[in-house]
């Protein structure tokens, strides 16, 4: 009998078919985001999840199912996962690192334009009828080209950042990290590592793209805004948590920041009421991977990952390898 596995989302049909040739599968076709309780009971007796970020696997969820053998996620963020708990169990994490990184690093860019020339602004003005005549300072913004691009958390999607940046903007980069990146990767973007509070004050467009943990909740919160300048636009592409919503609301509100671009929020799909309220900022609703291309690789990823652990092979992106050393 094969291994049976559950899809805790709704994925497309050919991936679904895939997995059939080798699992027993459940599928969630309504997509429904089920609480705990129900993705604890659907997981009984099965081998393998092929999951989001959205689903909390901890210890008190594997140790409901020691049956359980590979927690496979579809997203490149896995903190919703509590790995040590997963590696104690024998259980193999994985995620879809690498097959986002330019169409993340695309809307990124894009969302970071799109604050610094008020196009969503604009936009509303337009659709209003407010749009009357030309004038010198109508919907005036800020200039991308020639700017400084600062970016906190240069992994893969900071670097592809960097890239359009520097090589297509004539950018001058600026970037704090956990720790500085080669000279071989700096060189071609003539990125400069500098502190945090370096980036800050010398950003005209401060973009993050670091992972969130407990270490980098509210990396930017009130303290870090006033350090920005007034003119300065904060783009968010890596994870909600990582800014203090209601410090940012306050600081674009009072213009001690000029404009900002959102893809994520602390408690999504909730939007800080006072965030929705204001002009000068950019609302996009988590779509930072979404192109077609990109999820069908991302879920395929996921697969790829889920079918290699349940039939012996080795999984192309695993969190934990350290599970798949051979058991007795």
């Amino acid at each position: 009998m094969p291994p049976r596995i559950l899809v805790a989302r709704a994925v497309f049909p050919e991936v679904v078919a895939r997995l059939r040739e080798h699992f027993e599968v459940e599928t969630n076709d309504d997509d429904t985001e089920w609480p705990s309780q129900e993705l604890s009971r659907r997981l009984q007796g099965k081998a393998g999840l092929l999951c989001t970020a959205g689903e909390r696997i901890d210890a008190t969820l594997l140790d409901a199912h020691p049956q359980l053998r590979a927690v496979c996620l579809m997203t490149v963020g896995y903190n919703n996962v509590d790995v040590p708990a997963c590696t104690a169990r024998g259980v193999l994490a994985s995620n879809a690192p690498g097959v986002l990184t330019e169409t993340t690093a695309d809307l990124g860019f894009a969302l970071m334009m799109a604050a610094a020339r008020r196009m969503a602004e604009a936009e509303g003005y337009l659709r209003s009828g407010q749009w009357t005549k030309w004038r010198y300072d109508l919907l005036v913004g800020s200039d991308v080209h020639g700017a400084t691009l600062g970016i906190l958390g240069m992994g893969r999607i900071g670097q592809a950042i960097a890239r359009r940046g520097a090589l297509g903007f004539g950018m001058k980069v600026l970037y704090h990290n956990r720790s500085r990146l080669p000279e071989a990767d700096e060189s071609p973007l003539g990125a400069r590592f500098v502190d945090k509070a370096t980036l800050l004050r010398e950003s005209d467009h401060l973009v993050l793209v670091l992972p969130y943990s407990a270490a980098s909740h509210h990396a930017v919160g009130a303290a870090e805004l006033a350090l920005m300048k007034p003119t300065a636009t904060l783009t968010n592409v890596a994870r909600g948590g990582i800014v203090d919503d209601a410090a940012l609301a306050a600081a674009l509100r009072e213009r001690r920041i000029a404009a900002a671009g959102l893809d994520v929020f602390e408690n999504e799909p909730q939007v800080h009421p006072a965030l929705l309220e204001l002009s000068n900022v950019v609302l996009l609703p988590h779509i930072g991977s979404a192109t077609e291309a990109t999820r069908r690789a991302m879920v395929g990823c996921a697969a790829d990952n889920l079918i290699a652990a349940l039939t012996g092979g080795m999984p192309p992106t695993p969190i934990n390898p350290e599970v798949l050393a051979p058991r007795d």
